[in-house]
């Protein structure tokens, strides 16, 4: 542990060559990264804005951190105006996951998806959170649906997108068989790398013959050539002996918005967990033409409907008089915006189109 402590402390200290351009200046005070100790092990937690604020968890996909999953969504120029102009954005990365990382002790125990969930209970607990909203995508979107589960009093909303809930199908769980001996036998090689861009985005921007590759997946590729490969096995492990978690998802009792790209190979679980919520409660937006990662593909897809959910909360945006220092406290809400209509449920399904 102390060994870990000592490597992360280092990796603070070296500069990053992820291939990433930040618009830091969007954001008062300036970000700041914590490594939090819990009975799990370290955990890299960086800050975005007024602690005062309301507080916005993130937790990332499979082999990505919030650079490489969250900046396409928080940095478009629309998105400045409704999510850090409303809340303090705490962005956790999956053990091992944050940029410059070394690699976890062989000797430390591979966690599961409940320590994991356990482990986003104590960084609330460090920073003083007694209730956030969270937004999650894919493998991370399922582990903060479990933590919503089990720390119900915690969760106040959920922004899933793609998300995971089943446990995994025999082709899933044989694809990702694949790619953990991959990484645990030969890194982050050029085949693994392909299977989580494949995982990542729709065909089209992953290019082609016809098309050439878009410069996210190409960001996305260089990034993925500095994670550890180990560490990106030991998620891998945990996410693939998921449990099923569609019994408890009717028992949640916070609002749920859920994006999903029409090309994503989680699709079919997004409608899943879909059809398992409390429809009163819940809304899905589907988007065309894009892979999971509807915060980095197609970003602006999100904000209406980012926007109208945050409503519901009495959020609204920064030329709106409504302080964003609100509690999101129920008692705080006028009765109308109770309404489904409010939530966004006049807009399920939302299909967006790119334009042509």
């Amino acid at each position: 542990m102390q060994m870990q402590m000592k490597k992360m402390r280092e990796r603070e200290m070296a500069p990053s060559t992820d291939s990433v351009s930040l618009d830091i200046d969007a954001f008062s005070p300036p970000p700041k990264e914590h490594i939090v100790r819990t009975h799990y092990g370290y955990v890299s937690v960086v800050v975005y804005g007024d602690p005062e604020k309301p507080a916005l968890i993130t937790y990332p996909d499979l082999a990505l951190n919030y650079i490489s999953c969250f900046q396409g969504l928080l940095f478009c120029p629309e998105a400045s105006t409704l999510l850090p102009h409303n809340f303090c954005i705490y962005h956790i990365s999956p053990p091992g996951h944050e940029l410059g990382a070394a690699e976890i002790d062989p000797d430390y125990p591979i966690l599961s998806v409940d320590d994991l969930a356990d482990q986003i209970a104590e960084v609330l607990n460090f920073f003083g959170l007694s209730a956030v909203m969270c937004m999650g995508v894919s493998a991370g979107a399922y582990i903060l649906t479990l933590f919503a589960m089990k720390y119900r009093q915690r969760v106040l909303g959920l922004i899933l997108v793609s998300p995971l809930c089943k446990e995994p199908s025999w082709t899933e769980w044989l694809c990702n068989k694949v790619m953990s001996n991959l990484l645990y036998f030969c890194g982050m090689c050029g085949v693994a790398k392909e299977m989580l861009l494949k995982r990542y985005y729709s065909k089209d921007i992953r290019g082609g013959t016809q098309f050439p590759e878009a410069d996210i997946v190409k960001a996305c590729r260089r990034s993925l050539n500095e994670r550890q490969s180990m560490n990106v096995w030991r998620f891998l492990e945990a996410i693939n002996g998921r449990p099923d978690l569609s019994e408890g998802l009717r028992k949640l009792n916070c609002r749920s918005l859920i994006f999903v790209g029409d090309m994503s190979p989680f699709h079919s679980e997004a409608l899943h967990i879909t059809s398992k919520l409390d429809r009163r409660f819940s809304a899905l937006v589907e988007v065309q033409a894009c892979g999971s990662i509807v915060t980095e593909e197609q970003p602006h897809a999100m904000l209406i409907p980012i926007e109208y959910f945050l409503m519901g909360y009495g959020l609204y945006r920064q030329s709106k008089s409504l302080s964003p220092r609100s509690p999101l406290s129920p008692s705080w809400i006028s009765p109308e915006l109770f309404s489904p209509e409010s939530m966004g449920l006049k807009l399920k399904p939302i299909k967006t189109r790119i334009p042509t």
